[in-house]
């Protein structure tokens, strides 16, 4: 009634592929790289001492475990801890806030890694690694971003995995690929909450260090804008209702600048205007949709020449956009996320025909002492036209403006060097010496003219033009595009629009922006395949405007849409709760009824070992869980007899296959068998 069975193979059994680390070291390493990866995308966020304190305890850590050397004292751990919150309030000024706080986070996470000494230790790290993640979408929301953090969280659960398989050498991939299964069960769920959740205001928003760079602000000085003419980040996307307007027409409004004391142009004082300030149409139209990112700024750079009287209001996400006298359009916070606008624009209305005193005397204002060159030719002009009237005077000077840039050689440049180190007159060493600039040169040089030519003028800024090729139906407009320009004042018209660049650079207003010579590398990619580099760029643009649109900007709106789409007549917030709450009582019934079935053997053995204690069931004898099948055997051989040898071989053999590798005792033919058995055996009984 005995049977020799072979010795169940161990974890360093030869049969099985082994780690050549033991089993702490390997899952420390392993937990390691998961850090270091999580922890790659913020390293352009975190101060470069933290980047380099973090590497270099994390190196620390794999060195112990490779060495299977013990971990550092406390003392040593709290003499590390005391210097990172050191450097880190020493850097940010406080403890507290994003920054800091991502600092902390960052750090902390790190020098856990040296007293992992317990299950619970590494549990902190796994759930200081999933917040961690999280934390990155406070910087981007890219396509990219997002691939990236899901497979942070995916290694995150492997280790965990990992951490609940405490017996044996369970290899890494048997535990991604339990991680990965878990992940796919709570899809749905995800995508239910994605769908449903209300569209709830932040939580926090961004503070003001955050966001994209732009060369706007509510100050001007020389060589602000050759800062962002190489970058190509996109700053706007607008669809237009028919064909978008030229290029020349092109100009989006953000700033103001009146006030000047030699140096730095500034905003004006004057904010409110007349009530009846209303730009007068002229022409047609234009209707668009502005996806506006966040750029940082005070001012929504809209298309010239937005509709709206003084004091006006425009809803601009969370916030208002107030219309200011001289026709920009301010918000109180800077802009810190991304806005959606339904627009319009009258390109060729005339405006600002009612000019105050206050306006026209800040309009006129010149720093006293500077620029003597500059305001003595301002001058000369004035009394050259002196016989014309006011408005056609200050046509005529503004035609020789341009025409002097268009003929005296001037050249548009980025790299004009720096203007007033040598002498505060930094306008008049542009204009008369080295006449080369940027368009914030000739902007500024030409309305310092006009000035002192008597003509109330003053410098805008913003952007022009857009990219040639739309990009499935949308104009882009880049950073590469901020520019600035001039406006003067005449009574018949309002104030005009005059733009110095496009005398001396008319590529520059027909989308053409000036550029740096590419690197050795964009260099080389355009020598063997031109435009490659360019095509990659729009491509990518493409898919990051559709995530954009399908993913990031799904709002309340969009969630009514889908309601409606489903069959809701007049879907409210009323319909999103009774779906939500019904989803989710469907939800809690599904995993009620996954919970009951997992309380059911499933593994092939067990189902195997139930069928067979059934079938032993039925001959009388009565099994016990912790009863293997040669125990079986052997109660049903003191049951019944050599009557039962047959059964009781079968059930030996059922023991013996259990631990060999091809287990082929557990397939259905032998269960046949089995069950033949036990069918015959209950025939000659009965």
């Amino acid at each position: 009634m005995s049977a020799s069975l072979p010795s169940p193979p161990t974890a360093a059994s030869p049969a099985k592929r082994r780690s050549p680390l033991p089993r702490e070291a390997r899952d420390t390493l392993f937990l390691l790289a998961i850090i270091a990866g999580t922890l790659l995308p913020h390293a352009g966020h975190l101060p470069w001492w933290c980047s380099v304190i973090t590497a270099a305890v994390l190196g620390w850590r794999a060195r112990l475990a490779w060495r299977s050397e013990a971990l550092p004292g406390r003392w040593s751990l709290m003499a590390v801890l005391a210097l990172v919150v050191g450097l880190t309030y020493a850097t940010h000024q406080t403890l507290l806030g994003r920054e800091a706080g991502i600092t902390m986070l960052a750090m902390l996470m790190a020098l856990k890694t040296l007293e992992l000494r317990a299950k619970r230790d590494a549990f902190v790290v796994f759930f200081l690694g999933f917040f961690l993640v999280l934390t990155q979408f406070l910087y981007s929301q890219s396509p990219l971003v997002a691939l990236w953090m899901l497979a942070c969280v995916w290694a995150l659960l492997s280790a965990l995995v990992l951490a609940q398989m405490p017996q044996g050498v369970p290899s890494l991939r048997l535990a991604a690929r339990i991680a990965a299964r878990n992940t796919l069960v709570g899809l749905p769920v995800m995508l239910a909450l994605f769908l449903l959740f209300p569209r709830l205001p932040p939580l926090w928003g961004l503070p003001k260090d955050a966001g994209a760079r732009t060369g706007l602000s509510d100050t001007m000085t020389f060589g602000a804008f050759a800062d962002v003419a190489n970058d190509d980040t996109i700053a706007m996307r607008l669809r237009f209702e028919g064909p978008p307007p030229p290029q020349p027409l092109l100009y989006f409004r953000a700033q103001v600048l009146s006030r000047f004391d030699g140096k730095t142009w500034t905003a004006p004082r004057v904010t409110w205007g007349p009530k009846n300030d209303d730009p007068e149409p002229a022409g047609q139209p234009v209707r668009y949709v502005a996806t506006i990112e966040p750029l940082r700024v005070n001012a929504l750079p809209l298309l010239e020449v937005a509709p709206g009287t003084p004091g006006a209001r425009l809803q601009a996400g969370q916030q208002s956009a107030v219309r200011g006298q001289q026709g920009q359009w301010l918000t109180p916070r800077p802009i810190a996320e991304r806005l959606r606008l339904t627009l319009e624009a009258w390109p060729r209305a005339h405006w600002g025909l009612t000019l105050g005193r206050s306006e026209r005397n800040e309009s006129l204002l010149l720093p006293p002492g500077l620029n003597p060159r500059t305001v003595l030719l301002g001058q000369q002009l004035h009394e050259r036209f002196a016989a014309l009237p006011d408005d056609a005077r200050a046509e005529a000077v503004s035609r020789e403006l341009l025409t002097r840039i268009r003929r005296d050689g001037y050249g548009y440049t980025l790299a004009p060097g720096v203007y007033g180190e040598a002498t505060p007159h930094a306008v008049d060493e542009f204009w008369f010496d080295r006449k080369l600039g940027f368009c914030e040169h000739f902007a500024a040089a030409y309305v310092l003219l006009m000035r002192a030519a008597g003509v109330p003028a003053r410098v805008v800024t913003g952007f022009q033009g857009g990219d040639p090729q739309l990009q499935d139906g949308e104009l882009i407009v880049r950073m590469s595009q901020a520019h600035a320009w001039a406006e003067y004042w005449t009574a018949a018209d309002g104030w005009r629009r005059a733009d110095p660049t496009a005398a001396v650079a008319p590529e520059r207003i027909q989308g053409q922006p000036l550029r740096a010579p590419p690197g050795v590398f964009a260099g080389a990619v355009d020598a063997l395949s031109p435009g490659l580099l360019l095509e990659l760029r729009n491509a990518w643009e493409r898919l990051n405007n559709r995530w954009q649109q399908s993913v990031l900007n799904f709002s309340t709106g969009e969630q009514m849409g889908l309601l409606r789409r489903l069959g809701f007549s007049e879907p409210d917030w009323g319909t999103l709760a009774q779906i939500a709450g019904l989803l989710f009582a469907g939800l809690g019934l599904a995993g009620a009824a996954v919970a009951a079935w997992q309380r059911r053997p499933h593994d092939p053995w067990s189902r195997q070992r139930a069928r067979v204690r059934r079938e032993l069931g039925r001959l009388g004898l009565d099994t016990r869980d912790d009863e293997t099948p040669r125990r079986w055997a052997e109660r049903l051989a003191e049951l019944h007899g050599a009557a039962a040898q047959a059964l009781a071989q079968s059930l030996l053999q059922l023991e013996a296959q259990r631990y060999r590798q091809d287990q082929r005792a557990g397939t259905s033919q032998w269960q046949r068998q089995f069950a033949a058995q036990c069918a015959e055996f209950r025939r000659r009984k009965a």
